[in-house]
């Protein structure tokens, strides 16, 4: 009788060669039904809150959202561009429905008299700081310039992130990789080594 590893791993074998086609049609259906939803505009919104939710994947969408909120903007603004039409351009170049639709929903708050950073603190979407910050270069009539601070931060910020996301995925993925093969190893020569016991024992 083989070993419990060895003999895993050979109906593991025996169980992806017999059902390969339809793991491979199952996986393409699932892609395609996942695909076919976020092309909808409520599963892209559904898609969209959920990443955004992520403990460490989200943060970095968010940050990467205000970057490029701040960044887009302050150079709409600083190039003359109506703080409407501005809004209007950063909502359909974000990436993200969630944080589109908090654009959109500031730019309305504006176009009825209110400032930026109000609606904006409302949306729930924007840090905290970011709206403190541009609630201050809107009162000094900087604001172009501090939407280019805040998006020089947070692209900091980002490359911060990824760097750190990527140190600490690597050490975890050699780990996986290393105990994979070594366990493959295992199961491939348990059988050997049981037998060279047997052979010794007898």
């Amino acid at each position: 009788e083989l070993p419990a590893p060895t003999q895993f791993v050979i109906n593991l074998s025996e169980f992806v060669k017999k059902y390969i086609l339809l793991i491979v049609f199952a996986i393409g259906i699932f892609i395609f039904i996942l695909k076919r939803i976020y092309s909808t505009t409520k599963g892209r919104e559904v898609f969209d809150a959920f990443f955004l939710k992520l403990p460490v994947v989200g943060t970095l969408i968010r940050k990467v959202a205000v970057a490029k909120f701040t960044r887009t903007l302050g150079t709409l603004i600083s190039s003359g561009v109506p703080i409407l039409e501005g809004l209007d351009v950063v909502a359909r170049t974000a990436g993200n429905v969630i944080v589109e639709k908090a654009i959109l929903k500031t730019r309305t708050s504006i176009s009825e008299g209110r400032s930026i950073a109000e609606p904006l603190s409302e949306t729930g979407v924007f840090p905290s700081m970011v709206v403190q910050m541009i609630s201050v270069g809107e009162a000094t009539g900087a604001l172009d310039q501090m939407l280019t601070k805040i998006a020089d931060f947070y692209d900091t910020e980002v490359d911060d992130a990824v760097g750190a996301l990527t140190a600490s995925i690597e050490p975890v993925l050699m780990i996986f990789l290393g105990g994979s093969i070594g366990g493959l190893v295992i199961a491939m020569y348990l059988p050997v080594f049981t037998m060279a016991g047997a052979m010794t024992g007898g």
